[in-house]
């Protein structure tokens, strides 16, 4: 239904709006920061075309992997199909190739992956076409070698190869041209040497090389190549936010290189010290299992029987429960987990980053057993072939129950009732298992930082005969922290229900500390307020940072049509606010409509939602127009609310480079 908003009836609006927010529940503010709830959906685990880029004669397609925040491409050319970065399940690829009518012609990987197993060998058998890659690649399996500039005709398109190391030595990028330029290229795969809003990380090499030095050659490969190629050309990177490739990944799917030359702060640095200081600091631990995929793609991976039954049921019986025989992965979710579980197993439920968090979690060459039932253990184990985990055994927890085992409980703490321990001084250790920088940034008071990677390390300063409650900020790491403590021998561990996000959702007080170390003297509540933006200020935006936010006008859309600001987009704010997509994106999201009164209480309902920046224009368009000195042969007449005289089309002030008109995403990508 659509809901008309005229511009007197205020006691009507109020209620319209706050029905409109009650009737259309959106994720709290923490669940859209929670970057494991933002991976929770179906959806997540499967590969998923979300944007094509169409030029003449030629056209990429951009697949998303959610949970391992992988983007992988096909080129095409009339039929001519090239697979770019392509994930080890190469089903989706073939089938949408069937579907269109593309015959696969070759696959070409940016770089030796560490974060996923790649399908290349797979299609090596599947099609039979030839791997390009990077001469200096040390492949062990047969490749077509490229050396920097080669070029090759692809359709009626081109694409020209140029080594671009940084983040490995092997890195290359691909620029793409089209039928009608074949010296101005319209895009350009940049693999891990260049992300939106960030550069890939240098640290991955396992020690074969130094660091600093591959940061040094990022700089070179950013200065002497990509900087020198023209602002409009679209960025398509191989990883997007909560890659761990990378760190401080924007949520866009794409870019352009000269939003990235503008708004990527590791481009700012124009020395190669402090390009290479910046690109070091604060990295997060690389996961164990990097090392082990990178050896994987290079060696050529083996071949998977991608319908090969579940694994067998390993003994049931005490022997399954020892640490040092198996390592029991429970793929239920949190609640079920704590009724009852096999002792020592871990909770690293299926609707989540199962490959990632399995990839830090268990080491590998484990011997892995999966507890679910049979379709969760059959997705689960065709997920971790996606980073090369091999599962040893499979049962569900039903089966060890009716074998009469011994089993695991907790008791999950509400948030309400961990406080009031913490009031009364009854609370038992608490500790917070999420990143440090997240525990800086906001925490449910005086607890411990424990990072979900080191915990099994880190809990032996803490007494495991004494009470322990894990958070995070869904209890999706909490609950998978339960058991990394039991394994270390404590026996009276729990999860705080909801994580962070319920504590905020109950009204509870958070702590925000200044400075390392430091606590707030006195709990504060959070109250999500809009900000204001004025109108000199808007128009500095649009000029100078286009593609950094994003614009939209609610007023009707004959007002609109009369006159628009650049890169602005018309929005029914009914839709502004039952729709979930607008709450999340890079940059801020910014609200305009005529006397800025609307924008307000839209922008208030909106800011109570999510973490994203809002803001509203003072005074709305009659305010700009009288101090922004927008160029137009007239300023418009004010309008009655009633009746809105008819305006002449204003002539708008072009930026200085286009401002792309990105879709609104369908779903928020995978943070980690």
């Amino acid at each position: 239904m659509k809901h008309v908003v005229g511009c007197c009836h205020w006691s009507s609006l109020v209620i319209a709006l706050i029905t409109i927010s009650l009737c259309h529940p959106q994720p709290s503010l923490s669940a859209i920061k929670d970057t494991e709830s933002a991976t929770h959906a179906d959806t997540a685990s499967t590969q998923a075309i979300v944007n094509t880029y169409e030029y003449p004669g030629i056209k990429v397609v951009q697949f998303n992997l959610s949970v391992l925040s992988h983007y992988s491409y096909a080129v095409v050319s009339g039929s001519m199909a090239l697979i770019v970065d392509p994930g080890r399940d190469i089903q989706v690829y073939l089938d949408t190739a069937k579907k269109e009518g593309w015959k696969i012609e070759g696959v070409f990987l940016s770089h030796s992956h560490a974060d996923f197993v790649a399908g290349h060998t797979e299609f090596s058998k599947a099609v039979g076409c030839p791997i390009y890659q990077n001469k200096e690649s040390g492949a062990l399996y047969k490749t077509t070698p490229l050396s920097n500039n080669t070029s090759i005709p692809w359709g009626d398109g081109q694409l020209t190869f140029l080594s671009t190391p940084g983040h490995t030595p092997d890195g290359m990028s691909a620029l793409i041209f089209a039928k009608d330029d074949k010296k101005t290229p319209k895009a350009i795969l940049t693999g891990d040497i260049l992300f939106v809003g960030s550069v890939g990380r240098p640290d991955l090499m396992g020690g074969t090389m130094a660091a600093a030095t591959l940061a040094g050659m990022g700089f070179d490969s950013w200065t002497q190549k990509l900087a020198s190629l023209s602002d409009d050309v679209v960025v398509l990177p191989a990883h997007g936010a909560g890659s761990l490739c990378g760190a401080h990944l924007r949520d866009d799917p794409s870019s352009t290189i000269g939003i990235e030359r503008s708004t990527n702060p590791y481009l700012q640095h124009k020395s190669r010290n402090d390009f290479i200081t910046s690109v070091l600091e604060g990295l997060p631990e690389a996961p164990q299992y990097f090392k082990h995929n990178a050896k994987m793609n290079k060696v050529g991976p083996e071949l998977i029987n991608w319908g090969a039954p579940l694994p067998p049921s390993p003994p049931l019986n005490s022997t399954l429960s020892d640490p040092s025989l198996f390592y029991v992965v429970d793929l239920r979710d949190a609640k079920l987990f704590a009724a009852g579980h096999i002792p020592n197993s871990v909770n690293i439920a299926l609707r989540g980053r199962l490959e990632t968090w399995v990839g830090i979690i268990v080491p590998w060459g484990s011997n892995l057993v999966l507890c679910g039932n049979p379709e969760e253990v059959r997705e689960a184990q065709f997920r971790l072939h996606r980073v090369g985990y091999d599962v040893a055994g499979s049962l569900s927890f039903d089966q060890w129950i009716a074998a009469k085992q011994k089993v695991f409980t907790n008791v999950p703490m509400p948030p309400q009732e961990l406080y009031n321990g913490m009031l009364n001084g009854t609370a038992p250790v608490i500790v917070d298992v999420r990143l440090p920088s997240e525990w800086m940034g906001l925490r449910i008071g005086n607890v411990i930082n424990m990072p979900l990677n080191q915990l099994t390390d880190l809990s032996s300063k803490l007494d495991p005969n004494e009470p322990v409650v894990t958070v995070c900020n869904s209890a999706y790491r909490s609950s998978m922290g339960i058991g990394l403590l039991e394994r270390r021998g404590f026996n009276q561990v729990a999860s705080m229900t909801g994580g962070g996000e319920a504590w905020i959702q109950a009204g509870l007080p958070v702590t925000q500390p200044t400075g390392p170390g430091a606590v707030s003297p006195s709990p504060k509540r959070v109250v999500k307020l809009a900000d204001l933006i004025d109108p000199a200020q808007l128009k500095r935006m649009i000029m100078d940072l286009p593609g950094t936010f994003d614009l939209v006008d609610i007023r009707p859309a004959d007002h609109f049509k009369d006159y628009t600001l650049p890169g602005a987009r018309n929005i029914d704010v009914a839709d502004l606010l039952s729709n979930p997509t607008y709450l999340t994106g890079a940059g801020p999201l910014v609200i305009v409509d005529r006397t800025g009164s609307l924008a307000m209480m839209a922008a208030g309902i909106l800011s109570q939602k999510t973490e994203r920046p809002i803001k509203v224009l003072f005074g709305g368009l009659n305010a700009y127009w009288d101090t922004a000195e927008m160029e137009s042969p007239a300023r418009p007449a004010p309008m009655s609310p009633a009746n809105a005289p008819a305006v002449q089309p204003l002539r708008p002030i072009l930026p200085s480079q286009p401002v792309p008109q990105s879709p609104v995403p369908t779903k928020k990508s995978a943070g980690c």
